[in-house]
């Protein structure tokens, strides 16, 4: 494992040329928000453009950005593309995308087994259900349209609580990735999952969860992380920096 945002670190681990891939989120998310330094993904790519390896982005979480996700929104170009069941709108599913030069070369392979490996064949594929809830998702609900309406709400919802916290004077800070917003306890950004890590704060996050949830807002059940979806209002977001802003009151 190497962290976000150390390029040495990633040059080190690829210099012997035995590694097959890199599996990369686009920014972290599971740890709280945390973007790449500018110049971070050209380098990534141009690093293991030189070794041999390939690039895999995953943007299971970072599909918040956009329509095509973060890969679409700063035009990376990756080898392979993974997404997970939000493009089926919550429906168990997932898809993979590959560049025209790597499948050429995987389908050069004709004794290989893709049918079942590859989950594209056996028993456990071909849902019809799941499919029809990724038609259904991708064509009426997360269309660029309501891209554009989730990503105004993700600014709104970031300077209000950016703006509570203000209020509050207290050191914390908060990032956005498109829809998705998240404060962390420290003043300035982190710049890699271990410095994210040390910004946790467990009975100070089940206060403000709590707090909220006392109030009608119920948010998601780890750390401070709100994600805007297409039937969010601007009352909801209101509402939400209202609670936060309540809650920071009683804590000062």
């Amino acid at each position: 494992m190497v962290e976000l945002n150390d390029l040495d670190a990633l040059e080190t681990a690829l210099a012997p040329g035995d590694v097959a891939c890199v599996l990369a989120e686009p920014a972290l998310t599971n740890i709280g928000i945390v973007l790449p330094d500018q110049g971070f993904h050209e380098a990534l790519r141009e690093l293991t453009r030189r070794t041999g390896t390939l690039l895999v982005i995953d943007e299971t979480h970072t599909f918040s950005a956009g329509p095509g996700g973060y890969t679409a929104a700063h035009g990376l170009e990756p080898d392979l593309l993974t997404i997970g069941k939000a493009i089926g709108g919550g429906v168990p599913v997932g898809a993979f995308g590959v560049t025209e030069e790597l499948a050429a070369r995987a389908l050069a392979q004709e004794d290989a087994d893709y049918e079942d490996v590859g989950g594209v064949g056996g028993t456990l594929a071909g849902n019809a259900l799941s499919l029809a809830a990724v038609r259904a998702t991708l064509g009426e609900v997360l269309t660029d349209g309501a891209f554009v309406r989730m990503t105004a709400l993700g600014e709104l919802l970031a300077a209000g609580t950016a703006n509570a916290i203000e209020e509050a004077g207290v050191p914390w800070h908060v990032t956005r990735l498109g829809a998705r917003s998240e404060y962390r306890f420290r003043p300035s950004p982190p710049r890699n999952g271990g410095e994210s890590a040390t910004a946790g704060d467990e009975e100070l996050e089940r206060f403000l969860h709590l707090y909220a949830l006392n109030r009608g807002v119920l948010i998601t059940p780890f750390h401070n992380m709100a994600l805007v979806c297409p039937a969010t209002t601007e009352a909801d977001v209101d509402r939400y920096a209202e609670r936060l802003a309540g809650a920071l009151e009683e804590l000062t």
